[in-house]
């Protein structure tokens, strides 16, 4: 194995569920492209680890559905399609406009106080047009409401959901003005939270969902009329 791992301190188990996250961040980001052969030696050098966790790795994202393993050959990118991304969309459509009319019946204090918190950081780096910082914190923003329903369940299942949406639609909301225009949705949605106004709030939170959506189709209409 190549020596000066930055993972060299992790144990095996944690190390495959690291490489796992990197490479599906890279597969979902676009810096593999679809039908990219992943080579485990070359990922391997690359990681400075040996290829047993590489390997698990690999196999991991081929149940997610991200790689194709092809006996003989070797592993490619899959990634989603289109059609996967908007199906995705409305899965969270769904299961999102419920979670907040829970977690408006069992939200607390400490809840709403991290909602409020987070909503904070994202206008302030909005006013820096900071867009990788406001990308991490529409996760985090999102992901605190479903904290607030305080269901392992479903914060789990909308956790999952929402990452691989919230990173496959980076690159199709980077314009200033979707910034600007998000950041009044996510408040909208914060002052709905406040009033304990459920169905206002799961209007609001969907309309918002939907926006990103349709962003999101015209990303991916434009990205296909190039190849």
């Amino acid at each position: 194995m190549p020596s000066h791992s930055l993972f060299e301190h992790v144990s095996h188990g944690s190390l495959g569920n690291k490489i796992f996250d990197i490479l599906r961040d890279r597969i979902l980001n676009e810096e593999y492209e679809h039908g990219q052969k992943l080579n485990e030696l070359t990922l391997a050098n690359e990681l400075k680890i040996s290829r047993t966790p590489i390997r698990e790795a690999l196999k991991q994202l081929e149940l997610e559905g991200l790689v194709e393993s092809i006996p003989n050959k070797g592993v490619y990118v899959k990634g989603f399609s289109p059609r996967d991304i908007d199906d995705m969309f409305e899965i969270r459509l769904a299961l999102e406009g419920l979670a907040i009319q829970l977690a408006i019946d069992r939200m607390d204090e400490v809840h709403l106080a991290k909602i409020r918190d987070v909503f904070e950081l994202m206008e302030f780096y909005t006013l820096k047009k900071e867009q990788d910082k406001i990308n991490d914190l529409n996760i985090l923003y999102h992901e605190t409401i479903y904290q607030a329903t305080q269901s392992q369940y479903f914060e789990q299942l909308l956790k999952d959901v929402h990452y691989y949406v919230s990173v496959t639609s980076r690159h199709s909301i980077t314009r200033p003005e979707r910034l600007e225009t998000a950041l009044k949705e996510h408040r909208a949605i914060l002052e709905a939270i406040i009033a304990g106004d459920k169905e206002h709030a799961r209007d609001t939170i969907q309309k918002h969902i939907r926006k990103t959506q349709v962003l999101v189709r015209k990303y991916y209409a434009k990205k296909n009329q190039k190849i």
